[in-house]
């Protein structure tokens, strides 16, 4: 397995994972409106319910093949990781998103940088409505990357000057469900993967969320496969997990 310090795994904006901590929050009232209905249709309404989300992030594409697990405490803060290091040891943390400074170096140089990629890729949807830094613009009816087709596409870019890959953009291809068919993300800086092209399938309602478990296409033109596993939520006042499915 490859360091997951030179990984380069798509990683998001630190800058903007301070807003998942937050229960809800308003959308900027000169963002698209469809950006307020996808989150929408993926359960931000219900959000408030969740008191934790677990999942396992694996990604396979050429000379990458990784798994990573975690639990997430949107109220809390708290964040709970395993996974392996450079030498395929087993590596397990627990610590407060608030408290990131005060964390090793493995802590705030590899495993945050991959809980905020991760967490990017189960909930962009919310993401999406939450950053109010970023530049979402509504492009109306394009033909889809992958295959036959056509969708609303709406682009979501980042700053250029904050967060762990500056300027990325991610370009949502969007069915008049509201529902994310496919998708193109643009590294906003020079490490690889630059692209990634891959479809939104393989969904499943984890309580009152709605997750795409499944992704495919290529990234940098090779072949690439996104998926998540063992994803479920534990709701407020219960300590059972309700698988999705």
């Amino acid at each position: 397995m490859k360091n997951l310090s030179r990984l380069d795994v798509i990683r998001l904006s630190a800058f903007s994972m301070l807003l998942l901590i937050l229960s809800a929050t308003s959308c900027s009232p000169k963002r698209p409106a469809v950006v307020e209905q996808i989150a929408k249709t993926y359960g931000i309404d219900s959000y408030g319910q969740i008191d934790a989300i677990r999942y396992t992030f694996n990604v396979e594409f050429p000379g990458v093949n990784v798994s990573r697990s975690w639990v997430w405490e949107p109220k809390a803060g708290q964040v709970s990781y395993e996974g392996k290091d450079k030498d395929g040891k087993p590596v397990k943390a627990t610590y407060l998103h608030s408290q990131l400074s005060s964390q090793s170096d493995a802590v705030k140089n590899e495993i945050d940088p991959n809980f905020v990629n991760d967490n990017y890729w189960i909930l962009f949807p919310f993401h999406a409505y939450w950053d109010t830094s970023a530049n979402v613009q509504d492009k109306g009816q394009q033909p889809l990357p992958l295959g036959n087709g056509s969708a609303g596409l709406i682009s979501v870019k980042y700053p250029s000057d904050v967060g762990y890959t500056p300027g990325d953009t991610w370009d949502l291809y969007v069915g008049q469900d509201n529902r994310v068919e496919q998708f193109v993300y643009h590294r906003g800086g020079p490490k690889k993967p630059s692209v990634v092209t891959a479809t939104w399938e393989g969904y499943k309602k984890a309580g009152p969320l709605l997750i795409s478990t499944d992704h495919r296409g290529t990234a940098d033109g090779g072949p690439f496969h996104l998926f998540f596993s063992d994803v479920a939520v534990k709701l407020a006042g219960s300590d059972t997990w309700v698988n999705a499915q």
